[in-house]
């Protein structure tokens, strides 16, 4: 076969552009990198991009962990505000259960319990930046507020721990309750006061729900002593909107029943009421691969899990959020009337209850931030062993690329030299 100059040029040229590809690839590992397309090496360039999946989810978990840690203790600092305050609010309700305050006594420890129920409003409308803590997904809106105007709400026997194991009978339909808490308050024509079981419709003596039930064993819907009378299949959402306040306007006399010869009508108290403006969602930051899990993966603290729920929105869906802080105003308005007897009874069972649940719905929190603060070391750890896996799959080997580029820079070096001396010279080298 006949060798042209030309073929052997084009070979030459051929093997000194691959040469020099081979060199300038070699460079592109100068930054650090020998990864710079699949092609490099299609199995470690899978890996690295898995390894930088991870890498970018692991940094979201960790933004995520820390943004609900500061939203967690923001939260706990209003939290441990409100605990003091309805240390405070005990402390007062006790001193109001005495009866050598006159009339001018009662009505300043109401005024100081009811600023200390604006305070505790204010303070469970904490925000972060623009987001409000405790407004569940309504994070933008102010949640909690208190009515201008005093409202007529329906009044209520609130069950100490014995009352209401005594009185969690089985309702109408024959099922047992086990979450009676408090009654609902009727004024009689014959100037008694009785209370009813509005999930029974079962009414008692104020004598017997306050000292009569003491000689009972158990609660016997039978017996004429113990039960009053009964009114079927009550409606409390039928005659008071969820936050208590009576649909028939001033003070209720519309609604009556008469009950074993006595005419009932619902008792009213004029008072305050706490709105609730939020919802009860949960806001989540994830911190690990997987579904959400509500238990760990909330940081929020709704109206709902604070306020818990009352006789009046008990059925409600979602409840109002405010059903303790009415309570509370429930009491400021008793105390402001003068009635000590009802602070010392009712006002300490509300005060206890009221303290009891926030503290329950601080705890839960507690945990959850406990939960997000033990998976910030994780992640981290996490995040270490990703940033190494990295490394190894897409550093360059600066000792073995050192020595592959003199060795390809020698190669070349020759190339162009030999090169030089073997090509067939051209016409003008010729001529020249």
């Amino acid at each position: 076969m006949r060798i042209a100059s030309t073929m052997m040029s084009s070979n030459y040229l051929r093997q000194l552009n691959k040469t020099y590809e081979q060199y300038t690839k070699l460079m592109e590992q100068s930054d650090g990198s020998k990864l710079h397309r699949a092609s490099d090496d299609v199995v470690g360039y899978s890996k690295y991009l898995r390894y930088q999946n991870n890498k970018i989810s692991n940094e979201q978990y960790q933004s995520n962990v820390k943004t609900a840690s500061t939203w967690m203790k923001n939260a706990d600092a209003a939290l441990v505000n409100v605990t003091d305050l309805l240390a405070t609010f005990k402390e007062k309700t006790e001193a109001a259960a005495n009866s050598t305050h006159n009339e001018s006594d009662m009505k300043d420890i109401a005024k100081e319990l009811l600023a200390n129920v604006q305070e505790q409003v204010a303070d469970l409308n904490t925000q972060i930046g623009d987001r409000f803590l405790f407004a569940g997904q309504k994070d933008t809106t102010m949640p909690f507020y208190i009515t201008d105007d005093k409202m007529f709400r329906g009044e209520t026997r609130t069950l100490d721990d014995k009352q209401q194991a005594f009185f969690a009978g089985a309702d109408e339909w024959g099922d047992e309750n086990t979450t009676l808490k408090q009654m609902l308050k009727l004024n009689g024509d014959d100037g008694n006061t009785y209370y009813m079981n509005v999930q029974t419709g079962d009414i008692f003596t104020e004598d017997f729900v306050v000292n009569g039930y003491k000689n009972c064993d158990k609660l016997d819907r039978t017996d004429t002593e113990q039960v009053f009378g009964n009114i079927a299949k009550f409606r409390t959402s039928e005659h008071f909107d969820p936050y208590g306040v009576i649909y028939e306007g001033a003070n209720g006399t519309k609604w009556s029943q008469t009950v074993n010869g006595v005419k009932m009508t619902f008792a009213t108290k004029e008072q305050y009421i706490v709105k609730y403006a939020g919802d009860d969602k949960y806001i989540s930051m994830v911190k690990k691969n997987g579904g959400v899990d509500q238990a760990t993966d909330t940081v929020n603290v709704t109206g709902q899990d604070l306020n818990g729920t009352d006789i009046f929105d008990v059925n409600s869906y979602p409840a109002t959020g405010t059903a303790m802080l009415n309570q509370l105003m429930y009491a400021v308005a008793k105390i402001e009337g003068g009635d000590y007897i009802w602070a010392g009874e009712e006002g300490m069972t509300i005060a206890d209850t009221v303290h009891s649940n926030v503290l329950g719905a601080e705890t839960k929190m507690a945990a959850r931030q406990q939960a997000y603060e033990s998976a910030a070391g994780m992640l981290t750890t996490q995040n270490e062993s990703i940033v190494s896996d990295i490394t190894d799959v897409s550093s360059t080997d600066v000792a073995y690329l050192a020595t592959k580029l003199m060795e390809y820079q020698t190669i070349y070096s020759m190339s162009l030299s030999v090169g030089s001396k073997i090509l067939p010279g051209s016409l003008a080298d010729y001529l020249s």
